[in-house]
């Protein structure tokens, strides 16, 4: 082979290389793609159901139901979980 062919070999061969590495970057740029909508639907979805659990203790507070303290610890131990699940994702997406 002259020097130009095998010049030439080792372009095509980088170049197959590249177009390689372009379809593997590309199906993890869909996977990261699919895994944002994902987090991106399930930080919606907390974050209603916190705003319906915050809600839920304004209703308890105005009506005046006087809970018991295990009631209160576990309702707020439930909220403060779902406040740091959702601040996961909005971290998450802030990435």
């Amino acid at each position: 082979m002259t020097h130009p062919e095998i010049q030439l070999k080792r372009v095509y061969e980088k170049f197959q290389q590249l177009v390689k590495l372009h379809q593997g970057l590309q199906k993890e740029n869909e996977k990261l793609k699919a895994d944002f909508k994902k987090m991106s639907m399930r930080c919606e979805a907390l974050s209603q159901e916190a705003d319906k659990f915050r809600q839920q203790t304004e209703v308890l507070k105005l009506s005046g139901s006087d809970m018991d303290e295990k009631e209160k610890k576990d309702l707020e131990k439930r909220l403060n979980q779902y406040v740091r699940e959702i601040d996961r994702c909005i971290a998450l997406l802030n990435e």
